[in-house]
């Protein structure tokens, strides 16, 4: 079975909608829900999405709503304190892309699924587009 991180900006283009990403970041979600293949995100996914959604909505029980949500759906990576030390290290300019590397890593991931592949380019785990996986569901 199929085992990926998504990156938290899918995870975001599902709860709000993002007209542009929303068709793969949807299908991806669906795929997770019905256990077509073992979809985890990072631990500092559930922590991102209550910052945005609290500032975004303006509520705090919304936010926690929408936090519960993902989190009912993704499975979520290790994450220890040797590894954010290696995230630093890492050749990725954004610490939280390396720290999401570093997750998949651990974990023995096949790959993340992020929209910003350039951003992954260094990254010591495959990434690929929401479109791509799409294609290999």
């Amino acid at each position: 079975m199929i085992r990926a991180l998504v990156d938290t900006n899918i995870i975001l283009d599902v709860l709000f909608e993002r007209e542009e990403f929303l068709e793969p970041a949807r299908i991806i979600w669906k795929a997770s829900e019905s256990g077509r293949f073992d979809c985890y995100i990072s631990a500092v996914t559930p922590i991102t999405i209550f910052y945005v959604a609290r500032r975004q909505i303006k509520s705090v029980k919304r936010a926690r709503d929408l936090t519960a949500d993902v989190l009912n759906v993704f499975r979520v990576c290790t994450l220890t304190e040797s590894m954010l030390i290696s995230a630093i290290g890492l050749p990725l300019e954004d610490y939280e892309d390396a720290v999401q590397s570093i997750s998949a890593l651990a974990d023995g991931l096949d790959f993340i699924i992020t929209r910003d592949i350039k951003d992954f380019a260094n990254s010591p785990i495959r990434a690929i587009t929401p479109a791509e996986f799409v294609k290999e569901l």
